[in-house]
């Protein structure tokens, strides 16, 4: 059954590509890709519920479907569904008929990269699968073709491409030091690699998941290999910012935590976590210092990505049941609240024409149902209760209550007040501000714009609400495999 659901999630978006290459009729390929990923959407659903504690291997153990795994392909049927049905939407405010089929080819195959990349069990072809997001998504970054989409789009795969050669180099000593222990030739899984962990050099070890690190780092967007990040994700079209912030970074991230769990299990000491908390930490500072200074509306959001990508990272990094389970839930927090944020943003950069702050103004008076989601959207991001991403983090504090990482704690709580402040305080702007001659919204959005905010909205509430204990109970049969031997 796990089998079956995994073909048709990747067979789907698939479909999908060479359906809009073959036919591009613009609505016809709008169609076709929202119902790949609703199809993709549907075959996720059960998988959490379908897989046990142990790990499920397919076509000769090059796919791995556990616990992690399943609930990564989850957050990104999410995020892949969100976006599918707000890009009907807000593509044809941009008037681009004629290109609409690529654009809807190059989704459809971003969506099948960002799915499949969490299911690969050998480190060489999981390698290749986030490289093969990078090239898919800088064509949709540059889609809109104006200067600045371009600049972003070179800017992104130039530095995206110099971490990852760095990933594959901590891939090949990884490799390497496995050598010493199973021989000249072995199968690269994440499993081998474990089992003989305990017997390989800790120098090398410690030296691969540096660069491993450093390279997916860079991918996942953490400070200081950040820099690409606010300029793809400002310029690209609102529905490829979702999915860049939403499911993208989720997909290279596990890639740090099996790695990191390699290394736990090597027994290397705190070493390994102690550099992830530190690019988790410095990346909350880098995203508070430019949240507050931020003009750019989805520049905003981008920043506001980093910081929490700096969270999860802390929450990795910090270990045990509570890091661990904190952090896989922020993760599916995330995806959620970043969909409904650049969905938001997306309205209104188009319909007031700009994507400065200080020129937007009366969001909540022109636009009351997509501005109550939009404000709703943005206390929630701040980490503020009742929504899920107050109980993420507070339980990812909680992890870090121990010697080796307290700082790091304190750090995360002074930066979040900093970011609640900063955000609300440009949101206070756009809601509460005169609105300048001229300067009212033009534009009307369709449903097709705003149902996607009410399935993003709703339930982020309810996982706020709620923590149910049956996902608790899964987050941290997670965390027995990801970080063995913490509590």
């Amino acid at each position: 059954m796990i089998g079956k659901l995994i073909l048709v999630l990747s067979v789907a978006p698939l479909v999908a590509v060479l359906g809009c290459l073959l036919v591009r009729r613009p609505r016809f390929c709008e169609g076709l890709n929202l119902v790949a990923s609703a199809v993709s959407f549907a075959c996720a659903v059960p998988l959490p519920f379908l897989v046990d504690g142990r790990e499920t291997l397919f076509w000769n153990d090059y796919v791995i479907v556990d616990r992690a795994a399943a609930w990564i392909v989850l957050c990104t049927s999410i995020v892949y569904f969100l976006a599918s049905i707000y890009a009907i939407g807000y593509m044809r405010l941009l008037r681009e008929d004629e290109r609409l089929y690529r654009f809807y080819a190059l989704f459809a195959g971003f969506g099948l990269t960002t799915l499949v990349g969490p299911l690969m069990n050998n480190i060489g072809i999981y390698w290749i699968a986030i490289e093969l997001t990078t090239l898919v998504s800088t064509f949709l970054v540059a889609f809109e073709r104006v200067a600045e989409s371009m600049e972003a789009a070179w800017k992104y795969i130039m530095v995206v491409s110099a971490g990852i050669s760095l990933a594959l180099l901590g891939t090949v000593l990884f490799y390497w030091n496995g050598t010493f222990v199973l021989g000249p030739t072995y199968h690269m899984t994440w499993r081998t690699l474990m089992d003989a962990a305990p017997q390989m050099n800790p120098v090398l070890t410690n030296l691969a998941f540096l660069l491993v690190l450093v390279g997916y780092g860079t991918k996942v967007g953490l400070a200081p290999m950040h820099s690409w990040l606010p300029d793809a994700h400002s310029e690209s079209p609102a529905p490829v910012s979702a999915m860049l912030s939403g499911a993208l970074l989720n997909t290279a991230m596990i890639g740090i935590v099996r790695f990191l769990a390699i290394t736990r299990a090597s027994d290397l000491g705190d070493l390994p976590a102690l550099i992830l908390v530190a690019f988790g930490t410095l990346s909350l500072l880098i995203g508070a210092l430019f949240i507050v200074r931020q003009q750019g509306i989805k520049r905003l959001m981008a920043y506001s990505s980093i910081e929490h990508m700096g969270v999860v990272a802390l929450g990795f990094g910090f270990g045990g049941t509570l890091g661990v389970a904190g952090a896989l839930y922020h993760m599916l927090n995330h995806s959620l609240n970043k969909s409904l944020m650049f969905f938001g943003a997306g309205n209104v950069m188009r319909a007031y024409g700009t994507k400065e702050i200080p020129d937007i103004g009366g969001v909540g008076r022109f636009f009351p149902t997509q501005g109550a989601l939009w404000l709703g959207g943005a206390i929630a991001i701040t980490g503020a209760p009742p929504f899920g991403l107050f109980l993420s983090e507070f339980t990812i504090m909680r992890a870090g209550l121990r010697p080796s990482f307290s700082w790091a704690v304190y750090a995360m709580a002074a930066l979040l007040i900093v970011i609640f402040i900063g955000f609300m305080n440009h949101f206070r702007t756009m809601y509460y501000s005169p609105v300048q001659a001229g300067a009212a919204p033009s534009v009307k959005l369709s449903a097709w714009c705003t149902v996607p905010m009410w399935l993003s909205f709703l339930p982020l509430l309810v996982l706020g609400l709620w923590w149910p204990s049956g996902v608790w109970n899964y987050l941290t049969s997670i965390a027995q495999y990801l970080s063995p031997g913490l509590p």
